[in-house]
């Protein structure tokens, strides 16, 4: 009987299961629950989810491993018992971005400039509203009861898997939590580049220094399920993804979903004090490089709705038009833009004369709007020094023909499509197989094509003369 492990992706929606063939990596069942919507969530609803879905996946009996992806940056808090001190502050929770500010002008003496290179360089990444330790001094600034009851600190993929691991509320046993390298490098108090914690950054943040989870190797195993499951590391979600795909060094994967995200698998740790480039690592052993971008799937809804269209009517519209959209050019700052940093932008639409005044030509404006973006994204990481010699399409707007197309010809490079799938929960059950052979297998996925383009530089440099 062919050996199996499960994978879980614990986002900010939902909880997904998946089981799958631990050498093969082919699919045998799955199953998932909602999470409950809001930017403070108490853990045990990921608890009830998880347990959910596992019960709609038919159970993990038959497991040998167990690996859990999820959200980053989260904060969770436990007491000297191990209950939760307080709903746990998710990613997007932005009451924390005046505590973020603060710890960079702190960290340079009150010179901002200064505080951002020392952040870039211990940590990789600056303190924004969604790193854990900004969230930790928001904390201490505004409930310092609940920062002084805090003993420990994890994040939810470390919570839920030392839930499996049999512990919880009441049991103590905070000395048994884990993590692996790439969440623990999206906290802002965990250094990429030396693999170890900044106790310094713990006390300047929540006050004193709590027990951390101990940061594991990318095939060790944490603990076991009490029914004897290898637990692994775990993984980020944006990890597990790069995980899911396939991604190695060279490889730049691009997600096109309700923002848009940019990152590689790169052989060495990067350190970008403009604060474009989040510097996390990896769930191999290698870095993951990330920049983000705050519109993406929603300017093609937008102009699908405008033009009265379905998404893949827009796709047809899109096709119909020539590359660079006879000389219209979108710049789809619809919401501002993190990537580059203009918050108070909006969209703009450039180029316009009675030719190309279109339906066909404006879904093409849109299409190629948000691949220039993307490319932006693309250009902070080479910037960096980060190789990219290929694209790994993926996301709800990567299905898009026409999104295809674009990609291939603005990146100038070969771009990988797979096909859709449950990315994080996939990479965490491929992490779990690696956890119990001792190796990572080498997973196919069926239907992954290849498009390819001629390069459309024009494309790129009108757009970038128009933002």
């Amino acid at each position: 009987m062919a050996a199996l492990v499960a994978g879980v992706d614990s986002s900010t929606q939902s909880c997904k299961v998946v089981v799958r063939d631990a050498v093969t990596g082919a699919p045998v069942r799955s199953g998932s629950a909602r999470h409950p919507e809001g930017t403070e969530v108490h853990p045990d609803a990921w608890w009830d989810a998880l347990r959910a879905a596992i019960a709609a996946a038919g159970g993990i009996d038959d497991v040998v491993a167990v690996s859990v992806g999820g959200q980053q940056h989260g904060m969770v808090c436990l007491d000297e018992d191990g209950a939760v001190v307080r709903p746990a502050l998710l990613w997007n929770d932005t009451r924390s971005a005046g505590a973020a500010t603060s710890l960079v002008r702190e960290a340079g003496g009150g010179d901002a400039a200064v505080g951002a290179r020392w952040w870039a360089e211990a940590t990789g990444t600056l303190p924004v509203a969604s790193v854990t330790s900004a969230k930790l001094r928001w904390l201490a600034d505004n409930e310092p009861r609940n920062a002084a009851r805090t003993a420990a600190v994890c994040l939810p993929h470390d919570w839920l898997s030392w839930r499996l691991a049999g512990h919880g509320p009441g049991s103590g046993g905070l000395d048994a939590l884990w993590t692996d390298r790439s969440d623990a490098s999206g906290t802002g108090y965990w250094s990429p580049s030396t693999g170890e914690y900044l106790p310094e950054v713990l006390v300047r943040t929540l006050g004193h220094l709590p027990v951390l989870p101990r940061v594991l190797g990318p095939l060790e195993a944490g603990n076991r399920t009490p029914g004897g499951a290898l637990l692994g590391p775990g993984a980020g979600d944006n990890a597990a993804a790069g995980l899911g795909v396939g991604a190695s060094v060279g490889d730049v994967v691009v997600s096109i979903g309700t923002s848009g995200t940019v990152f590689a698998v790169a052989d060495r740790p990067t350190a970008d004090p403009s604060g474009h480039v989040a510097g996390f690592a990896d769930a191999t052993g290698h870095y993951l490089p990330l920049v983000c971008t705050l519109n993406a799937s929603r300017v093609l809804d937008a102009t699908a709705a405008l033009l009265d269209v379905s998404l893949d009517g827009l796709t047809s519209l899109a096709l119909s038009a020539p590359t660079g959209a006879g000389g219209l050019t979108l710049v789809p700052y619809f919401q501002g833009e993190r990537t580059p940093n203009l918050p108070d932008a909006t969209g703009s639409l450039h180029g316009m004369t009675l030719r190309n005044f279109t339906p066909a030509h404006l879904a093409r404006a849109a299409v190629e709007g948000i691949v220039c973006s993307l490319a932006d994204g693309l250009a902070a990481l080479t910037a960096r020094g980060v190789p990219a010699e290929r694209i790994i399409l993926v996301g709800g707007g990567a299905r898009s023909t026409a999104v295809q197309e674009a990609a291939a010809s603005v990146f100038g490079l070969p771009v990988l499509v797979p096909e859709p799938g449950e990315y994080v929960a996939e990479g965490a059950a491929r992490q779990a197989a690696g956890v119990y052979l001792g190796h990572f297998p080498a997973w196919r996925r069926a239907g992954t094509r290849t498009v390819t383009a001629r390069p459309a530089p024009d494309v790129l440099d009108r757009y970038r003369a128009a933002r």
